[in-house]
């Protein structure tokens, strides 16, 4: 499947990760009447549409339990530091394990709809040991990993988007009571997880104009603050939904629960913005082959007017196309990765920006274009919920919006290609 050199020990830990899956993902999954959240019944069991179209309990109590098993069993946590109980796994680990768990379709050890998996994909952790003062890291760390404390995003608002650094949420400086502090007026939307969220990272603008990078800051609001409410749920291509809005009406927070340099809180918000993108890359190429295989099985073993699907070259040369854009987006992949692993942050995003970028936009519109195909090639039951492919379409059409819209990617390639920013960069 691979020319890339895949370490050996990543390899070994893929089988590890089948074993755990086959002996204690799947009896949970078949248990009971939990196949109802993963087959054509999916979306409505896992959605309570009469409560704002938010995650039922019973489909968010399933997922606890899975991923109270994957701590227990030492791999939720793979990715993060030994120092936080997981296992210093790398940028290329983490990009073949997300591939080959989206590669093996819909189910309990990596779901679509929300992100949650086995190996869990957590930054904010690390966000908090790399910015956080000694008294946050104290006080947000431990509770972030046993999920007492859960965070919310609060970065695009309704007027604004890609253009984060055009924000109307605002942050003056107060003092209350003696204490020093941050006066907060302003609004949210997509601040996915609100309904679970102790707290939501605020980015809001306290200095300079409109444009600026600088004079942002990162503001850690809990979601019990007097002034803070939860709007309207946002319904999407992809239910159930956790996507409100919020506002913010005089929300005070003291100056202890800034996160990093209040001047520059967008860092917290670009710190792993790379890993991310090349994750999401190698999980959208996995859903990607799930869709190439299934359809060249169903090809195989269709047999109308008396002869199989898989002879017709029309069945063939669509597929045909989407295999070798995943071959080669595999190995570009796998290879932008490793090298994300021998770099600095700081250099990672000043020679590589472009590629991972190249990675992201590129496999999230293969993902989409290989479900779409999928359907066409399976018919009538293509396009039904008894087969997922309307399913990891919905997932992965947002991918091409969310986590930097592919238009935006393109500007960062654009940008390195004319010289605008990156190694080449003009003067």
């Amino acid at each position: 499947m691979s020319n890339f050199s895949i370490p050996k020990e990543i390899e070994d830990y893929l089988l590890e990760l089948d074993i755990f899956i086959e002996a204690k993902i799947k009896p949970l999954q078949q248990a009971d009447d939990n196949m109802r959240f993963f087959d054509h019944r999916r979306e409505n069991e896992r959605t309570d549409w009469g409560n704002q179209g938010l995650p039922t309990q019973e489909w968010e109590g399933l997922l606890d339990q899975m991923r109270i098993l994957a701590d227990d069993a030492g791999h939720y946590r793979f990715a993060l530091p030994r120092e936080f109980g997981g296992q210093d796994g790398n940028n290329l680990a983490m990009a073949r394990i997300r591939e080959h768990l989206a590669a093996k379709g819909l189910g309990l050890h990596n779901d679509l709809q929300n992100e949650n998996s086995i190996v869990g994909n957590l930054v904010q952790p690390l966000m908090v040991r790399d910015f956080g003062t000694e008294k946050q890291k104290a006080d947000y760390i431990p509770a972030m990993l046993d999920g007492e404390m859960r965070w919310s995003f609060g970065l695009t608002e309704e007027a604004h988007g890609s253009d984060a650094t055009w924000m109307e949420t605002t942050a003056v400086k107060e003092v209350r009571d003696g204490v020093e502090g941050w006066r907060i007026n302003g609004e949210k939307m997509w601040t996915t997880g609100l309904h679970k969220a102790t707290h939501v990272m605020t980015f809001a603008r306290h200095s300079g104009k409109d444009g600026d990078a600088q004079g942002i800051g990162c503001f850690i609001v809990p979601t019990d603050a007097t002034g803070f409410e939860v709007g309207e749920y946002l319904w999407t291509f992809n239910m159930p939904t956790d996507h409100p809005k919020c506002t913010y009406n005089d929300v005070w927070i003291p100056a202890e629960d800034v996160l990093g340099d209040a001047e520059y809180g967008l860092a917290c918000a670009q710190h792993f913005v790379h890993e991310n993108r090349i994750r999401q890359a190698a999980s959208s190429l996995g859903a990607a082959q799930y869709c190439i295989d299934q359809s060249v099985q169903y090809a195989r073993e269709r047999k109308p007017f008396g002869k199989p699907l898989a002879v017709n070259q029309a069945i063939q040369f669509p597929l045909v196309e989407l295999y070798s854009e995943a071959a080669m987006l595999r190995q570009y992949i796998y290879s932008t990765a490793d090298a994300m692993d021998q770099m600095s942050k700081v250099d990672v995003a000043m020679q590589l920006s472009d590629q991972i970028s190249i990675c992201n936009y590129r496999a999230n519109r293969l993902v989409c274009n290989a479900a779409d195909q999928a359907m066409q090639v399976h018919g009538g039951i293509g396009y039904s919920r008894h087969k997922p492919f309307e399913h990891i379409y919905r997932h992965h059409r947002r991918y091409r919006i969310t986590e930097g819209a592919e238009e935006i990617q393109m500007r960062k390639v654009a940008g390195h290609l004319f010289g605008f920013m990156g190694p080449k960069k003009t003067k």
